[in-house]
């Protein structure tokens, strides 16, 4: 009984070595595309150029991101994921002022599902992680706009928790090269603002803070790897 029981286990895993060598462990992605991007509002400012603004803004650009993902299933892996929008800094009100270039870099850790079998040719994928959100340095001519007597000024870069939500198919033509495109959100918290007061009969009154994100839709396609 058992010699036979280990020839069945020796049989079983001599057919299904083939299906297991033929198994992708390691995924990799380059994508590139467009970005649409918001920004926060809050105290409205009057500057020295005569115009009032209440909001500063990302302008929308192109943007890129890689990916790195290792197979805990066929369908399920998990990643790291780096992405950077080459962007402007824009304040808005009664006009939209450019103040400078900036840099949106975006680094998440994400989980992803693929539908479809191991050699299914179009794979449907669904993936959402977190990470965080770094604004980089953004350098600008103050003069006549903020202080008269400067002429450049830096704002300092922040970098903010962020999660990230794509969708997308990925097209095989061969068993390693493919195609992808896809559809991503990354939501960036910015700050509350105060909302009013809650009162409540055990814990008193508090201010209770409305949060402002920061959007980042990227749109994009490239290419990926599976070994």
């Amino acid at each position: 009984m058992i010699r036979t029981a280990a020839l069945a286990s020796a049989a079983l895993l001599f057919a299904a070595g083939p299906a297991m060598a033929q198994a992708s462990k390691v995924e990799v992605s380059a994508n590139v595309g467009w970005v649409i991007s918001d920004g926060v509002t809050g105290q409205a400012v009057h500057a020295q150029d005569g115009n009032t603004y209440n909001e500063l803004d990302a302008k929308d650009a192109t943007g890129y991101h890689f990916t790195v993902g290792l197979h805990a299933t066929p369908n399920l892996s998990v990643g790291f994921l780096y992405g950077r929008q080459q962007s402007t800094l824009q304040a808005k009100g009664t006009r939209t002022l450019e103040i400078g270039d900036m840099h949106i870099d975006n680094y998440h850790v994400y989980f992803e599902y693929e539908f479809g079998g191991q050699s299914s040719a179009v794979k449907p994928f669904l993936y959402g992680g977190l990470g965080s959100t770094k604004y980089g340095d953004v350098n600008f001519n103050v003069q006549n706009v903020v202080n008269p007597n400067f002429t450049e000024h830096t704002i300092p870069g922040q970098t903010r928790f962020s999660t990230t939500w794509g969708a997308g198919v990925k097209v095989y033509p061969t068993k390693v090269v493919g195609f992808r495109a896809e559809m991503r959100w990354v939501p960036t918290y910015i700050k509350s603002d105060a909302a009013g007061w809650w009162c409540d009969p055990f814990w008193g009154c508090y201010v209770v803070g409305s949060a402002q994100y920061s959007n980042q839709l990227d749109f994009s396609g490239g290419v990926t790897l599976r070994f």
